[in-house]
């Protein structure tokens, strides 16, 4: 046998850009297709708006315009502009940048020199120019390569820097930006500088009052009591309580939302429950006083550790190095102010405390519910006849394999068959429903537990104690596009949103997308998912090709299926938009107006509408 040879040929050095398109990953996280509000091609964008909100927090420019169509993404803020002797190495050089310097950027975000320098070596075109009291400076490159370094010119541009970008499509297939993700971007920005602007695509983003403003535009209904907003250095609070199941947080550090919380967020649902229960002096149970709880929380940190480049997670234990400890430093902040604001407003206080009794009777009530229901779930024999679980097991689950999970929830058995049949076993999972699900609009949470469908997907989810458990990061509804698979569809969102509505809040729940029509002839097969695309198929293979019309999941081989949801899966998310209220959805489209619901879902709801929850209708996201 061969020995395997290690001399100095094996030993390769890779330049700046050439490592970052290898390992993308390192850099943005996941690629993905633009589903997902934390794909690649929003964390381009975010890259560079980062440093546009880093010039507006020293106090330069309190505008930032964004325009993105085609694909291509231009970004402009009025600062003061990169220096213009190191435009081409603010962008190309690692570890260059002016974030090192703590004095200019103490609180920043980016600290390592690398977001602008991710966007330009994944961009198949990347233009950047600054403009410095009348002087303009600009370079282009090409997938991080130098195409273009013109000498400053004279210009008459109000100060600060531009950049546009193409993300590249041979690292990012087939993407899309979303609106409405990048809408949420843009207002989150606001909401956490106030007085800035953004202009984006001909909308304005523009807050007032902070933290309280995100809630009053994100809030699902009237709120048990008006918001408590209370901030001081480096730290600001907004919460209430609401009428919808569960806990909802907004987190954020140094203006970087972080939807997978962390330390901060830790330390407030700590805090919070700690020091309303001393303020009232009984000994309520924590999960009973933040029932219902509707928060955000945003602070500033002295060099923030992070558990990615994405971000998304807090990891620092100190609100600066060698400083009080997060959890020190939050629960000091509520000790005093919170309790202050409850020394003076006595009708939140009864209000807040009426909510905790009833949070708490509801509870016990459940107690012996949730008993029973979990020794049936066993005897239901659940990962045999329900579900088919994949091979990451919950007790081994790390970070990144819990990314990668998805459970398909299917209609019969012979969808259910075919997908899992053709699915990847170590990280695809799938349940099936039998026959459509309970309407549950209406119902409390004892149906939860008394319904054996809901009870068992529940179980599947590992969600009945807390979201965060969550044993799935996608849930995906996989329904025949008929009526009564869009009434499955509908059935489904109706339980997420009446008593898990973080599933469709975190971005957690889509709709599978399958194919309509099978075109082929003898040398190509195309799949095709609307009727433009069968008419286009048609044209493109000629002479009458071979068209077939699947009428349902269960038509669909196994062989097959492996194209519709393996690297080419399309996915639509299901999105909760700004305006949208969760219990008039649920009363217009579950409630007892079954005539103008049908009228509306054959007048609206086809197979290629993307399930964006709207406040009127089901609309496209973008």
């Amino acid at each position: 046998m061969a020995e395997n040879q290690y001399t100095e040929d094996n030993i390769r050095s890779l330049d700046w850009k050439e490592h970052i398109r290898l390992r993308p990953g390192m850099y943005i996280g996941k690629l993905g297709d633009g589903s997902s509000a934390d794909d690649g091609i929003y964390i381009l964008v975010k890259e560079v708006v980062d440093n546009c909100i880093d010039e507006f927090v020293m106090g330069n420019g309190k505008r930032i315009d964004v325009k993105i169509k085609d694909g291509i993404v231009s970004i402009r803020d009025y600062g003061r502009g990169i220096p213009l002797g190191k435009v081409v190495d603010v962008v190309s050089k690692i570890n260059t940048g002016g974030k090192y310097d703590s004095k200019a950027f103490k609180k920043s975000v980016g600290l390592n020199g690398v977001g602008s320098k991710a966007v330009n070596a994944l961009s198949s075109r990347f233009m950047v120019y600054s403009v410095r009291d009348g002087e303009k400076k600009s370079a282009t490159f090409e997938r991080g390569v130098l195409v273009d370094d013109p000498k400053m010119e004279v210009t008459e541009e109000e100060n600060g820097t531009y950049v546009e970008f193409v993300a590249d499509e041979v690292i990012f297939k087939k993407y899309a930006y979303k609106t409405a993700y990048l809408q949420k971007m843009m207002w989150n920005y606001c909401y956490l500088n106030r007085g800035l602007v953004i202009k984006m695509n001909g909308e304005k983003f523009v807050s007032k009052n902070g933290l309280k403003d995100l809630l009053e535009d994100n809030m699902d209904g009237d709120p048990l009591y008006p918001i408590i907003h209370i901030e001081d250095d480096d730290i600001e609070v907004a919460f209430t309580h609401g009428k919808t199941y569960g806990e909802d947080y907004y987190s954020f550090v140094n203006g970087q939302h972080t939807t997978q919380g962390g330390t901060h967020q830790s330390a407030f649902r700590e805090s919070v429950a700690k020091v309303i229960k001393d303020f009232y002096g009984k000994n309520y149970e924590a999960s009973d006083i933040r029932q219902s709880i509707v928060a955000a929380i945003a602070v500033k940190v002295v060099e923030p550790v992070f558990e990615s480049q994405t971000k998304t997670k807090l990891g620092s234990l100190e609100i600066e190095p060698g400083g009080k400890s997060m959890r020190a430093f939050v629960n000091d902040f509520l000790k005093e102010k919170l309790d202050n604001f409850l020394h003076r407003n006595p009708d939140v206080v009864d209000v807040l405390e009426k909510k905790i009794k009833q949070s708490e009777k509801e509870r016990k009530e459940l107690s012996g519910i949730r008993k029973i229901a979990r020794e049936r779930a066993k005897k239901a024999n659940l990962h045999n006849k329900k579900l088919r679980d994949c091979r990451v097991h919950l007790t081994d689950l790390k970070k990144k394999q819990r990314e990668e999970t998805t459970l398909f929830i299917t209609e019969g058995d012979s969808a259910s068959g075919s997908i899992t049949k053709s699915r990847d076993v170590n990280t695809q999972a799938v349940f099936s429903l039998k026959g459509k699900p309970l309407n549950s609009y209406g119902l409390t949470k004892k149906v939860v537990y008394e319904n054996e469908e809901f009870n068992l997907i529940q179980a599947a989810l590992s969600i009945e104690d807390d979201m965060d458990d969550l044993r799935y990061n996608k849930i995906v509804i996989a329904t025949d596009a008929d009526v009564d698979g869009m009434h499955i569809r509908l059935l489904l969102l109706t339980f997420f949103l009446q008593f898990f509505p973080d599933l469709i809040k975190r971005g957690h729940v889509y709709v599978l997308q399958t194919p309509l029509f099978r075109v082929r002839n003898k040398k190509k097969t195309i799949y095709c998912y609307s009727e433009q695309e069968r008419r286009d198929a048609m044209s493109e293979l000629g002479k009458s090709p071979e068209i077939t019309r699947f009428k349902g999941l269960g038509e669909i081989s196994p062989d097959e299926f492996q194209h519709f949801i393996g690297d080419d899966i399309r996915l639509e998310p299901v999105i909760l938009s700004k305006e949208s209220s969760i219990d008039s959805i649920l009363s217009y489209f579950m409630g007892k107006n079954t005539p103008a619901r049908q009228e509306f879902i054959i007048d609206n709801l086809r197979v290629e509408d993307e399930p964006e929850l709207g406040k009127d209708k089901l609309d496209k996201a973008s």
